[in-house]
């Protein structure tokens, strides 16, 4: 077997090192003036610069989470609390990089194969009670579990040897073991190359088999049965209120956290968030209402950092008349994809000219997989000339059957109310009646309901978005396999399943890439999901709250938080 060791596997996750914007000079607007009030209300009387006593710290990242279960979650706001809150095998760095977690270091089977992870020593749960290898055995195998229905079960495990057997029943077939407290084996069924990337994955940490088997469907919404291996542990949860984690002494690098609370304040409403952080009630806030960023831009609390992520639309692919692929192109095609970015979104976003956004690595070091697809001439929205998108756009309704927008029935189209996404479907409503003559209703959902029913299956069109897990291509477009969790649009074209089971199997990185252009291309010209714009995250951070970071994965980490 080969050594990895892994504070040299950094190499093993390419990525741009990406930093928050904003200036050093002084804060022009109400909001960062009233920053010092923040900081008083952020600090405890002996958490100046980090020290024993810690940091009293609240943010505002989304509301009510639909779970943050592991292995039943897939939405960013729920993995963000469980990623401060459990640790996976590998973690992901402030500069971007895959370095040590729970695992101090990893061997890889000269075939590919079989890999061997070796865990640090006195590994603890945040009950003080030893966490083992099998701890890791027992979580994978649940995330495979049928009975669990874990929507990124196949995402995840799908490399994994003897997957297609647990996911039947057979949990046993999986290929995990342990052979002993320390040592994690994972074998695959055929090569993945970029199966240490999945091991950081926020489904892929260990739970505790105890604390599930006693609380059942219950265990994550307790305190005293969400026992978890991260560097924060959970101490209040009130529904619709704010969830609140503190330090977990147990944790391996607790020496290292800073932060006495954090306080999840679960918030839909952006001029909610913006009045408590204009209160100093709060220290930063994802919600920012958009009817504030012009005043905003340009102050050190108003941040715009890239993400690797992207918005769209998911059209259910299983319902007339949405099951015509002509349709569903020729709505895609009457969007204006460079006036959502620059006027409806205030030049928050880009406009989207393929699926995978910016800013995914391709097969070659350096190398971008839309830069890639760019030089190819392959790129599908032509955001320079839209009138020219237009006249396809009505050709293609004609040859289904709806000339001039005749006969198409009215729809309706779903969507939660935050940030650009009201404004976003009513551009929509706009625009589809004026370039096709098709009529279209909103129905704006809470976000509570709005994920479950969106994976339902239970609507017509919906908002969809998609943020980058790891950096592949692969990540995005598994979304769309029949067999994904997370495959909202109910799409089932064999032809692409195959093209991404090859990219996914081969050992080959060319091949790999290769394939997966072919599978974007092909997604495009199907367009059981519309690409719109690559998104930024846009959010409101006191300047004085130091030690924390974003990642282009929209996730942002608080643990080693200091005030100034």
């Amino acid at each position: 077997m080969k050594k990895m060791s892994l504070m040299l596997a950094v190499l093993a996750a390419s990525g741009m090192m990406l930093t928050a914007c904003g200036g050093n000079k002084p804060a022009e607007t109400k909001a960062s003036a009233d920053t010092t009030t923040a900081a008083a209300a952020g600090e405890t009387t002996a958490a100046a610069n980090g020290n024993s006593a810690g940091l009293d710290l609240a943010v505002q990242l989304g509301p009510n989470p639909e779970t943050i279960d592991p292995a039943l979650n897939s939405s960013v706001d729920g993995a963000n609390m469980i990623m401060h809150a459990f640790e996976t095998l590998l973690i992901v760095d402030k500069e971007n990089k895959i370095v040590p977690g729970q695992a101090e270091s990893y061997d890889i089977s000269p075939d590919g194969l079989t890999y061997t992870f070796k865990l640090r020593d006195g590994l603890k749960w945040s009950d003080g009670s030893p966490l083992t290898a099998n701890d890791f055995v027992y979580a994978w195998k649940r995330l495979a579990d049928p009975n669990v229905a874990a929507p990124y079960g196949a995402d995840m495990l799908g490399p994994v040897k003897g997957y297609e057997e647990a996911a039947a029943g057979n949990l046993d077939a999986l290929g995990v073991s342990a052979p002993d407290d320390k040592t994690f084996v994972v074998e695959l069924s055929s090569p993945c190359v970029y199966f240490i990337k999945l091991a950081t994955h926020a489904s892929m940490v260990p739970v505790q088999k105890a604390a599930v088997e006693a609380a059942g469907d219950q265990w994550s919404l307790k305190p005293e049965t969400y026992v978890s291996n991260g560097p924060l542990k959970m101490v209040e949860w009130v529904p619709g209120s704010h969830i609140t984690f503190a330090k977990n002494e147990n944790y391996w690098n607790a020496d290292k956290v800073t932060l006495n609370t954090l306080k999840f304040v679960l918030m839909e409403d952006s001029n909610a968030a913006y009045s408590a952080y204009q209160a100093g009630e709060l220290q930063m806030i994802k919600y920012v209402p958009t009817e504030e960023i012009p005043a905003l831009k340009g102050t050190d609390a108003f941040h715009i950092d890239p993400s690797m992520s992207v918005s769209y639309l998911n059209f259910q692919t299983q319902k007339e008349p949405f099951n015509n692929p002509d349709v569903r192109k020729a709505l895609s095609l009457a969007i204006d994809r460079k006036y959502v970015a620059e006027t409806v979104m205030q030049g928050t976003s880009a406009p989207a000219t393929n699926f995978v956004p910016d800013g995914v690595s391709d097969a070659e070091g350096g190398t971008f997989f839309n830069d890639v697809t760019a030089k190819e001439g392959k790129t599908f929205f032509n955001i320079d000339d839209h009138a020219a998108d237009v006249a396809k756009a009505k050709e293609l309704l004609a040859k289904a059957g709806y000339p001039d927008g005749q006969g198409f029935p009215t729809f309706e189209y779903m969507t939660n109310d935050a940030g650009f996404n009201k404004p976003v479907a009513e551009y929509l409503q706009s625009c589809w009646k004026e370039t096709l003559n098709i009529n279209m209703d909103i129905k704006i959902v809470e976000w509570a309901t709005f994920t479950p029913t969106r994976r339902a299956g239970d609507y017509q069109v919906s908002r969809g978005g998609w943020g980058f897990d790891f950096d592949d291509p692969s990540n995005l477009l598994n979304v769309n396999l029949s067999t994904s969790g997370n495959n909202d649009a109910k799409y089932n074209n064999p032809e692409f399943d195959k093209l991404l089971n090859e990219a996914n199997t081969t050992a080959d990185v060319k091949e790999h890439y290769k394939k997966l252009h072919e599978a974007e291309t092909l997604l495009l010209e199907d367009s059981p999901i519309v690409p719109i714009t690559y998104k930024n995250e846009f959010y409101l951070q006191n300047p004085k709250l130091k030690g924390t970071w974003y990642s282009p994965y929209s996730y942002w980490f608080f643990q080693y938080a200091t005030m100034e």
